[in-house]
């Protein structure tokens, strides 16, 4: 691969994980398609990380994710599973057959209009300003991941299951039983592994797997028979699971359906922590639990936590920043690296944080920036983990994005004095090095500090405040109907106290269920001793986070 890269194989297993990886992959499209700009370095990242480079028969280069999709049938929409990208129509006609034909008919997805309007300009240039024109944002505008994916996937990344249904009353993969044993039938078992033999054969070195993966319905299953294989397959490869869950739910509308999530995220950690080198649940919801907290808050983001493209669009923008240490192009962080380094003692889950965007006004400094936060954590909670401040932290990984290099220290007039020990540091990465020394003196951290920003145009949804420049900076008087195109962002995976408690109650909500009222979910293959061992795994897991709670201990 081009510039020594060290590859990537991503799987994306679910709706609601394709949903992410939709809008993960179109920022990072819509980043390649970036004109070149002289005040950023033109290679930060390195795209041949995710990237494969291919040829159509007719000779057209090819660049398309590294990628095994695997969903549910409907979810494609109007999306060929083959996809068009290497489509032949000559070979097609001379191979067809001469005889006698019968032909049998199906419906098809109808093309969204919705997705025209996403993939049109969505405004007009005026005055070089990009005036936003009105985009309708209801929850029946965006009913699958294929309407607003604008990249072309490789004719081998989608593998459909066509024993469940993507929507419906009946015919659904809703236990973790259910998906484990979709990857104990021959038929999508060799599918899953002649795609991964295809790409991973090609790759010169193959650091490892990134796998998106629903954890609150029965892809949970699918991703535990996954990592199994990838760990029997590929020993010593890195494998970085982020379990995937989505908006807020009610208790009291839809009992069943909470009562499965809970145990399909439980089963789904403990069983992907103990095949995977790392594992990270993501989400906008505010606990694991039964009881349904509030979504968390962006104090510059105007979502609706009940639709999946908004709730998967911010998800995504903190997995392409947290991910970047292992996809740099200079001096990258290996993944089993990454990886040892954050789950050290057996801490296999940590848990995400963002701040999106990065709140900085154009006059500021990056030490005036953090000054002014106090004691305060600068990121929002995306692990579903409940608020982490004042927690201990054992590691963590720290990445800030987007901010432009002359804001990156502190410009005083000499012999003005100093605010605080960060004005004195004379580059933005001993900024963030002193400051979460100061926050966190005890715990073993990394911190990546790049110009690059995160790519927020169409079909990202417009999320944001009106007081956001179209850098992504707090602004009192920004100019009227200016689009947001890119944002600073700050991301981290930490190794948290917190998820002493979380698992705890995890596994306290659990003991409390009736099982014999969720025969149904025992029946997809789950039996009263897979309980008792899951319990049994969930207590040991908890262990390993003790030893404080508090800062102080």
């Amino acid at each position: 691969m081009a510039g020594g890269a060290r590859e990537v194989l991503t799987l994306q297993l679910g709706h609601f994980a394709s949903f992410v990886g939709a809008h993960w992959w179109n920022q990072q499209d819509a980043a390649l398609r970036e004109p070149a700009n002289a005040k950023l370095p033109p290679s930060e990242l390195c795209p041949d990380v995710l990237y494969r480079t291919g040829q159509t028969v007719h000779g057209q280069e090819t660049y398309t994710p590294r990628l095994i999709l695997m969903d549910l049938k409907g979810s494609l929409s109007s999306l060929k599973q083959e996809s068009g990208l290497y489509w032949n129509k000559q070979l097609d006609a001379a191979i067809a057959w001469q005889g006698k034909l019968t032909t049998h008919t199906e419906e098809l997805y109808p093309k969204n209009p919705y997705l025209q309007d996403l993939l049109s300009a969505e405004g007009a240039l005026s005055d070089g300003t990009w005036k936003v024109k009105a985009i309708p944002n209801g929850k029946e505008s965006i009913r699958v991941w294929s309407d607003f994916l604008r990249v072309h996937l490789h004719p081998r990344s989608i593998c459909v299951i066509q024993k469940y249904n993507h929507d419906g009353e009946a015919g659904l993969l809703e236990a973790f039983g259910q998906g484990e044993s979709v990857l104990k039938e021959p038929r999508y078992l060799e599918e899953l592994d002649d795609r991964l033999h295809f790409y991973v054969e090609e790759c010169d070195y193959l650091q490892g797997f990134q796998i998106l993966c629903d954890l609150h319905d029965g892809f949970s299953g699918v991703g535990a028979k996954a990592t199994e294989l990838l760990q029997d397959e590929y020993s010593g490869r890195g494998i970085i699971t982020w379990g995937l869950l989505p908006g807020p739910y009610s208790l009291q509308q839809e009992p069943q359906k909470n009562i499965y999530r809970l145990l399909n995220t439980a089963f789904g950690l403990v069983h992907l922590s103990a095949q995977s080198s790392l594992v990270c649940p993501l989400s906008l919801g505010g606990s694991l639990g039964l009881r349904p907290d509030p979504p968390v808050n962006f104090p510059h983001l105007r979502y609706d936590a009940a639709l999946p493209f908004h709730c998967s669009a911010i998800l995504a923008t903190a997995l392409d920043t947290v991910t970047v240490p292992y996809r740099l192009h200079s001096s990258p962080v290996p993944m089993v690296q990454l990886a040892d380094m954050l789950t050290f003692s057996g801490r296999k889950v940590v848990t995400a944080g963002a701040a999106i965007p990065f709140p900085l006004v154009p006059s500021q400094s990056l030490p005036d920036a953090l000054v002014q936060l106090g004691g305060t954590t600068p990121w929002t909670p995306l692990s579903a983990c409940g608020d982490t401040c004042g927690t201990r932290c054992f590691a963590q990984s720290v990445v800030l994005r987007g901010l432009d290099r002359a804001c990156h220290t502190s410009h005083l007039t000499p012999g003005t004095p100093l605010p605080s020990l960060l004005h004195a540091c004379t580059t933005g990465e001993e900024v963030l090095a002193q400051y979460f020394q100061q926050q966190q003196p005890r715990v073993r951290s990394s911190s990546h500090l790049l110009l690059t920003p995160c790519r927020v145009l169409p079909p990202y949804p417009r999320l944001f405040s009106s007081s956001l420049s179209r850098q992504g900076l707090i602004q009192d008087d920004p100019p009227t109907g200016a689009a947001v195109e890119s944002i600073p962002v700050l991301g981290t995976l930490s190794s948290s106290a917190s998820l002493n408690q979380t698992l705890g109650d995890l596994a306290k909500e659990l003991t409390k269920l009736d099982l014999r009222r969720w025969a149904s979910f025992m029946d997809a293959g789950v039996e009263q001793g897979d309980l008792e061992e899951l319990l049994q795994d969930l207590h040991s897991l908890a262990q390993c986070y003790q030893g404080g709670d508090s800062l102080m201990d």
